[in-house]
């Protein structure tokens, strides 16, 4: 996209990334679609597809027969090239019925088989809840099925970020009971009861403010070739990646790709890839939760936290 492309009103450029999407995903748009779309006038499409023809004059061609705007065999995405994980996202979403097809630009989708357990949706009612308890720094009770019993126990705890891995939504919290920061499976919280203001500064979470570079490499177990393949899957530079993580998240990705599991314990192909700095990462994420827990022992002690 040249020069021009990038100093276009808000508008005028979700339009134009409407005629390159339908162009990538269906090969073909025509002016009725950007009209049906947007709400604009048959004249107002056709200035926009002038527009479109200046910046990427090379992506499309008129179509007589069809009357339809046609792909070419040079087209290149103008708008939407470092946003196509968003497209393919959305696809997963109408799959999972978080989002209508009708509020995304697809007129058809291709043939996509989402496989994954599933989840009930988030209660908007006490995702609600929680984001008034972050922006205002409040501590609620939450009604919670815990992994460590049976039975729904109740908890109090004071929300100040939320966190996302493999699917799952977690409230970053202090936990009143525990006296230290945990994170809270949002679909396992039932009800959000009474609030009050927090006691406790988020700054004390050392766990969540620092970060640590994860080292992550293939598994030398597997053959050259193989190891070339992770390499690339994992966009790896010099046959390593360097993914910066939150000493608390690190948990998950850890859990996720076995990396907290020692070399050798697994069958390489079940641990495809490794954490070379395994040790420097659980040292870090102990010494920051031992920094959490001492400066939550003076602050009780102080009566800061009661």
């Amino acid at each position: 996209m040249d020069e021009a492309g990038e100093k276009l009103r808000w508008g005028v450029r979700r339009r134009l990334e409407f005629i390159d999407f339908r162009l990538f995903w269906a090969s073909r748009f025509n002016r009725i679609d950007m009209v049906e779309t947007f709400g604009i006038s048959a004249q107002q499409a056709s200035a926009d597809i002038a527009q479109y023809e200046k910046i990427a004059p090379m992506n499309l061609a008129y179509d007589r027969a069809e009357k339809a705007y046609k792909r070419t065999g040079d087209f290149k995405p103008a708008f939407i090239g470092e946003t196509v994980e968003r497209y393919l996202l959305q696809i997963v979403a109408i799959q999972n019925g978080w989002l209508r097809q009708e509020d995304t630009w697809f007129d058809s989708l291709p043939t996509v088989e989402v496989v994954t357990l599933g989840r009930p949706p988030t209660d908007p009612a006490i995702l609600l809840r929680i984001l008034d308890a972050v922006r205002n720094r409040l501590e609620i009770s939450i009604a919670y099925s815990s992994l460590t019993g049976s039975e729904q126990q109740s908890r109090t705890i004071a929300p100040h970020a939320l966190a996302h891995s493999s699917g799952r939504w977690y409230a970053r919290s202090w936990s009143r009971e525990h006296n230290d920061f945990r994170d809270y499976n949002l679909s396992r919280i039932s009800a959000v009861g009474n609030q009050r203001v927090s006691p406790v500064d988020p700054a004390w979470d050392f766990e969540w403010i620092h970060k640590i570079n994860l080292v992550i490499v293939p598994n030398p177990g597997l053959s050259p070739e193989r190891q070339v393949a992770v390499a690339a899957e994992h966009a790896m530079s010099g046959g390593r990646l360097i993914r910066p993580c939150r000493l608390s998240l690190s948990f998950y990705l850890m859990s996720e790709y076995n990396l907290d599991v020692e070399l050798g314990v697994l069958n390489p192909e079940k641990q495809q890839v490794v954490l070379q700095n395994r040790d420097e990462v659980m040292q870090a994420r102990a010494a920051a939760r031992q920094m959490a827990i001492e400066a939550l022992a003076r602050a009780q002690a102080s009566g800061s936290v009661n």
